[in-house]
């Protein structure tokens, strides 16, 4: 499943026939879920967007139920286990006093990629939970279990405050890209080349979300091509406060912007924006520790044109070799797509902005380098590197100690 969404997503897990489509149908006050008596009508995890008071536009994500049998079943499950990684709360949905090793795997799960989850006891218009089984849940998971009807659905209020209280406000509370760095009135200059990947007619998204952020910080933002820079600086008043370039085109941004503006990336924003990035600042210096046959991993979390000039596919291959001097391999996935062989097998990951998918879905997305000690950097933040106004490129958001990888 690829993240295309950057709204808070919400995964509904558990048997079949428990009730999980009906429960989104609950939410949402509208029949958005297919819902039917036939165990296994939900086969692959669907996406709903549904509105949910007091959050917001969220992502509902239906899933296949996690007793489904059979070799197509058995894939099934896997499928839904693999959304776990992708999603800002979990809903563990029961019914009919089931508790078993089904539903204690899918824990494992939610505690393994750090994803908060709540407990439903579903159908309590025909079976309540047991005493017993309310104890030992709440022993498992250190939570109560919310007793639930989605057929007569008396206390939705009730179940939408416990979801409000449930999820990270990180999720869905939209904090500033640059608001922390700029005053009322900065004139901030936004370097944007238009090229073979630039989209018809419209900018890309860390773009205009750079944009928004701007204005709605009250500076005033002024967008050039990379060709413009000398002229269009002899003419600016007053001088920008902050230079921000599309990263294929730094090495000409840092020569053109002089050294008392500080500039950065579109790429180094979202990587402090939503990314991890106090571990790219620790990767990032390993491009220089590269050695011949090492595999390299890129990982573009959308799915868009590739053209013949594609930066994640050709630009940065190239130039990692370039400045590497060494024979490396490289494999792109794109999207959430599963990445071929062991994460131990690569011994570098270099991961785009993130623009189309959310913090958690991102943070997750590097959760298995990091566990395995592979060192992770980003697009932005490799580019500066390579071309050697890495600490220029960061100097806004942090202070490198001299001589030495770590920051003060």
């Amino acid at each position: 499943m690829k993240g295309r969404d950057a709204k808070p997503h919400i995964g509904i897990f558990g048997r079949r026939n428990n009730g999980k489509s009906s429960l989104i149908n609950c939410l949402a006050g509208q029949d958005v879920a297919i819902v039917s008596e036939i165990p296994g009508t939900t086969t692959d995890p669907v996406k709903k967007s549904i509105e949910i008071p007091g959050i917001g536009p969220v992502v509902m994500i239906d899933t296949a139920g996690t007793d489904d049998a059979g070799e197509l079943g058995n894939k099934r499950v896997a499928r839904s286990k693999e959304v776990i990684r992708t999603i800002d709360l979990a809903i563990l949905l029961l019914a009919g006093n089931l508790f078993d090793q089904e539903e204690e795997s899918l824990i494992e799960q939610f505690n393994h990629w750090e994803v908060p989850f709540l407990v439903i006891h579903n159908k309590s218009d025909l079976e309540t939970l047991s005493p017993n089984l309310t104890q030992r849940i709440q022993t498992t998971t250190g939570l109560p279990v919310f007793e639930f009807s989605a057929l007569y659905p008396d206390h939705r209020e009730e179940l939408i405050h416990l979801i409000r209280r449930s999820i990270p406000e990180t999720a869905y509370l939209t904090k500033s890209l640059v608001g922390d760095i700029i005053s009322q009135g900065d004139l901030v200059l936004l370097i944007t080349p238009i090229d073979q990947e630039a989209p018809e007619g419209r900018l890309i998204l860390p773009q205009v979300q750079a944009i928004r952020d701007i204005l709605d910080n009250d500076a005033i933002a002024v967008v050039t091509k990379e060709r413009e820079i000398d002229t269009l600086l002899k003419r600016l008043s007053p001088r920008p406060a902050l230079a921000i370039t599309d990263s294929q085109v730094f090495k000409k941004a840092d020569a053109s912007i002089p050294e008392d503006i500080p500039l950065t990336s579109f790429s180094t924003v979202l990587a402090r924006y939503k990314g991890d990035f106090e571990n790219y600042l620790a990767g990032t210096p390993r491009l220089s520790e590269l050695q011949n046959g090492d595999k390299v991993l890129i990982l573009e979390s959308c799915a868009h044109q590739v053209s013949c000039d594609d930066i994640g596919r050709i630009k940065i291959p190239r130039w990692l070799s370039s400045f590497s001097g060494k024979q490396l391999q490289y494999e792109v996935v794109s999207g959430l797509n599963k990445v071929p062989g062991r994460m131990t097998d690569y011994s570098m990951v270099i991961q785009c902005g993130g623009c189309m998918i959310t913090r958690k879905q991102l943070i997750n997305r590097l959760k298995p380098a990091i566990d395995a000690g592979i060192p992770v950097t980003n697009y932005g933040m490799a580019i500066a590197y390579m071309h050697g106004i890495y600490e220029r490129a960061v100097a806004p958001f942090v202070k490198l100690d001299p001589g030495s990888t770590s920051y003060l």
